[in-house]
């Protein structure tokens, strides 16, 4: 179990430094994931609110809110899944735990389409995060009360060639990147 921690370990602070440098470029993002959510109109949908480095999904959120419901995580507690808020572009947020931001107004939802951000993933639908379990939690949660699909968001170069992932490591449905949409191992 450490030699597994300690690879997760060394695989974030990896992803972590390529995602920075990707960030740092900047350019248009949101166009795949767009596209993506496009054949999902009105399907209640979450989202996040980007901190740090991570990949802005907020255009293509924005465009999605004109259809239906769009919500953003909040972190209740340690060890337990995260709920889920409505989110309108342009609203007022506040500072939530870990440097997440979160909507003042809003009402609890549950999303059937989830775009997860994340620190790594793989080709085969693998997703390393933060360490927290939060998102994993929450899939488990989901996927148990109905169908949900997991859209991992993030820049092309945190794709690693190996993950090392554990059997409670939630897979993703389908990684979306600012260069294309990944989906052929399903």
């Amino acid at each position: 179990m450490a030699a597994l921690t300690a690879e997760k370990a060394a695989a974030r602070k990896a992803a972590l430094a390529r995602r920075a440098v990707a960030h740092a470029a900047g350019g248009a993002q949101a166009g795949y994931l767009s596209e993506v959510l496009a054949g999902y109109r009105g399907v209640p949908l979450a989202g996040y609110l980007p901190m740090r480095t991570e990949i802005d999904p907020l255009p293509a959120m924005a465009e999605a809110a004109a259809y239906g419901p769009v919500g953003v995580p909040l972190i209740v507690a340690a060890g337990q899944p995260l709920v889920f808020r409505t989110w309108q572009p342009g609203g007022a947020t506040m500072a939530g735990t870990f440097g997440t931001s979160l909507p003042v107004a809003g009402v609890e939802m549950v999303p059937q389409i989830l775009i997860v951000p994340l620190v790594a993933f793989d080709a085969r639908g693998g997703r390393l995060g933060y360490g927290g379990g939060f998102y994993d939690r929450t899939l488990d949660g989901l996927r148990k009360a109905g169908p949900v699909l997991a859209i991992g968001y993030a820049f092309a170069a945190q794709q690693a060639e190996v993950l090392p992932l554990e059997p409670t490591d939630q897979p993703l449905d389908m990684i979306v990147t600012e260069t294309g949409i990944l989906e052929d191992w399903r």
